[in-house]
């Protein structure tokens, strides 16, 4: 049977997307880079804003446009709305994200006790995916769910409790993605740094247990909410293959907005974070997500939350304009602020981020990083375009002879080009 896999919003999304392919090629079915003559399509849909929900509804409907005859709703959106997903065309089966881990089972119709067997096969499974989703990193999924409850956030309703995985079943996962040349690693999930709460575990143990039993050429890490941190877990990057990347949601500058949201950190705790991790990595790439316009912020609490964007220099980061989602908490709070506002919010802060962003990709040039090529395009006499990024997620661009799709070159930094980075091989 052939089969086309698609979703949408964050890593661990596509980490489980890429389980799937896994299981499914073990069982002998084919993964297909355009939904076009496949048999079955499943829809991985994303809830955290308005625009995901609609875009996770827009995708269904044009897999059932080309002609997929069965489709399989799953994700944050379909298990918030599973009346809605299964209206729409073609969508046989909506498996919500408690029963996701099972959802290859579902589909081809396999006793829930052969789970296990017939997919922990052979590390063929670890081709990449086809078409948009052919990458050189492989997204290994450590942990779902989230026991925090910041107040304007959708996916903790959607994917209920934090859950961590076993150790064991990580590192196999990774073995796996290795055996199928995957150069870097990205460890997942909705509240990464709660791996082990109920382990008697901490992240640090995964990481150092990753780093000590595999020999992955590049391990990085997703998202991490800043209050799972301490001065003592920077000192894992003595191992030069964990990437010197942090990305730290902030979702605000300012200390009121930052307690509407029941976000377990202010700016001062944040400040001293960031400061403990450039005391050891000086050059470490931290990176962030900000909220405009959330409900009953005031210009001055703008002003605050600019101001201390401003002062952190990140690398680089993501704004998303505040969008109600029904079930959380924001949604009914008073003082709503008006979408105008809320755009224009936006692009300043948006602007403040690319200023920073700018000029943490200017200290590199002259210098000479790793170079993980994730696509490459050929230019006729000239050679082959190459893009990758680097260990502290820069992107870089560069000429080769050959093409280099998922090898790591060492990179000498030259010239600025808009976002990226041009560079020459060494």
């Amino acid at each position: 049977m052939k089969i086309y896999l698609d979703t949408i919003g964050c890593r661990l999304n596509q980490a489980e997307i890429e389980s799937m392919a896994r299981q499914f090629r073990a069982a002998g079915h084919e993964i297909v880079a355009s939904p076009a003559g496949a048999d079955m399509a499943v829809m991985n849909t994303c809830a955290v804003t308005n625009d995901a929900a609609s875009d996770s509804r827009r995708i269904i409907r044009n897999l059932a446009r080309a002609g997929v005859k069965e489709i399989i709703a799953t994700g944050c959106w379909s298990t918030l709305q599973p009346k809605e997903a299964a209206n729409l065309p073609n969508v046989l089966h909506v498996i919500p994200n408690n029963q996701k881990d099972n959802l290859v089972t579902q589909a081809l119709h396999l006793p829930l006790t052969t789970y296990h067997a017939p997919f922990d096969l052979e590390p063929i499974s670890r081709n990449p995916l086809p078409g948009l989703h052919h990458r050189t990193r492989a997204f290994i999924k450590v942990q779902d769910g989230c026991d925090n409850h910041c107040t304007f956030c959708i996916t903790t309703v959607a994917r209920g409790e934090g859950r961590s995985r076993p150790l064991a079943d990580v590192i196999n996962d990774i073995q796996f993605a290795l055996a199928g040349d995957a150069k870097e690693i990205v460890l997942t999930g909705v509240h990464l740094g709660s791996w082990g709460q109920e382990l008697n575990a901490h992240l640090r143990d995964l990481i150092k247990a990753i780093l000590r039993e595999t020999d992955a050429p590049r391990l990085r890490l997703s998202s991490l909410e800043p209050w799972d941190l301490d001065a003592d877990f920077f000192s894992l990057w003595s191992d030069a293959r964990l990437a010197p990347h942090l990305h730290l949601p902030l979702q605000s500058g300012c200390e009121s907005t930052l307690r509407r949201m029941a976000r377990k950190t202010t700016p001062d705790s944040f400040r001293a974070l960031i400061q403990s991790a450039r005391n050891i990595l000086p050059d470490v790439a931290i990176t962030t997500d900000i909220i405009a316009g959330f409900p009953g912020e005031t210009e001055d609490e703008f002003s605050a939350s600019l101001a201390f964007v401003k002062e952190i220099n990140f690398a680089g980061g993501h704004v998303f304009t505040y969008s109600p989602r029904p079930g959380t908490g924001a949604a009914k709070m008073r003082g709503q602020v008006k979408p105008d506002v809320r755009k224009n919010r936006n692009h300043v802060l948006r602007e403040a981020l690319d200023q920073s962003a700018k000029a943490y990709r200017e200290k590199f040039i002259g210098k000479t990083l790793s170079v993980l090529w994730e696509s490459t395009s050929e230019m006729g006499e000239w050679g082959w375009q190459m893009e990758g990024w680097t260990e502290n997620y820069l992107r870089v661009k560069a000429v080769a002879f050959a093409p280099r799709w998922n090898e790591m070159d060492k990179v000498k930094l030259v010239t600025m080009d808009g976002e990226s980075l041009k560079g020459e091989i060494v």
